[in-house]
């Protein structure tokens, strides 16, 4: 830790610090604690409208005219990573933040979700994204492995640059 104001609590950035630097550390030296495999529903609640839930975490809504739609959500899950990447990183650097913002954008077409089966496809065809950080005690090379992480650390952006494999199982009543 660089001198970051630690709390007398021992919090930076939201983050109890040596809480932190033992799920790193745990998770280094066993693979094991590292390992996840969520499972999510998302259960039609009407329209275009969905209630999203799974273990771990408060129920949202994705779609519908109040929430976002679900390729937004995917750009808010893809700076929301981000942030937390971020915050974590910078927090185990010691370095404090006092802004960081997320801005994610995308460009898609709707032709095929509206049936048009020649269509290009339906997703994203270009994403990008821009990361804006404030913290005074930063030091370039600090700023530098921050960035860094953004380009090979994120899990959402890691899952969007490469091709996953994607399953379907369609059961019908």
């Amino acid at each position: 830790m660089d001198g970051a104001e630690v709390t007398a609590a021992g919090r930076l950035n939201g983050y109890d610090v040596e809480e932190l630097q033992e799920f790193v550390s745990t998770g280094r030296r066993d693979h094991q604690k590292a390992e996840r495999n969520p499972v999510v529903t998302a259960r039609w609640v009407g329209g275009s409208r969905a209630r999203v839930e799974g273990a771990g975490f408060s129920p949202l809504h994705i779609g519908g005219d109040e929430e976002p739609s679900a390729m937004k959500a995917l750009l808010g899950c893809l700076a929301a990573c981000d942030v937390e990447l971020v915050t974590m990183h910078a927090t185990l650097l010691g370095i404090q933040i006092e802004e960081l913002t997320v801005e994610s954008r995308g460009h898609f077409t709707v032709r095929r979700l509206m049936g048009e089966d020649d269509a290009p496809p339906a997703g994203f065809d270009q994403v990008s994204y821009t990361v804006r950080l404030k913290a005074p005690g930063a030091t370039p090379k600090q700023v530098d492995r921050l960035r860094g992480l953004c380009e090979r650390a994120s899990p959402v952006g890691d899952t969007l640059i490469r091709s996953v494999p994607l399953a379907l199982e369609f059961v019908a009543e």
